[in-house]
């Protein structure tokens, strides 16, 4: 969710949508592209990822954005949840160290 890239809307009718559902979800999802399927010449719905429905529904705060930026940038924003566990505990232990 914390990509933002630029969102193409690609329009289809509905026939299409039906037979190739699966591509257009591929597409959707690794390209983040956004379908709009139109039902006898009108717009009906939209196709797009999760992640983009997030991205427009609820749209990351800013300081959350900031936290991103500052992880990719430092390299630790491909942590496991064990390592982040480890940091905090070993961060802990010399905060108790130094006021002891």
């Amino acid at each position: 969710m914390k990509r933002k890239s630029k969102q193409k809307t690609t329009p289809i009718s509905a026939l299409t949508a039906r037979t190739q559902l699966g591509q257009i979800m591929r597409r959707a999802t690794e390209r983040r592209e956004r379908f709009l399927v139109g039902r006898r010449g009108l717009p009906a719905v939209v196709i797009m990822s999760v992640e983009d429905y997030a991205d427009a529904m609820a749209p990351a705060p800013g300081w959350l954005e900031a936290a991103w930026r500052e992880a990719e940038a430092g390299g630790t924003d491909t942590l496991t949840a064990r390592e982040i566990d480890r940091e905090v505990r070993t961060h802990r232990q010399a905060k108790r160290q130094r006021s002891a």
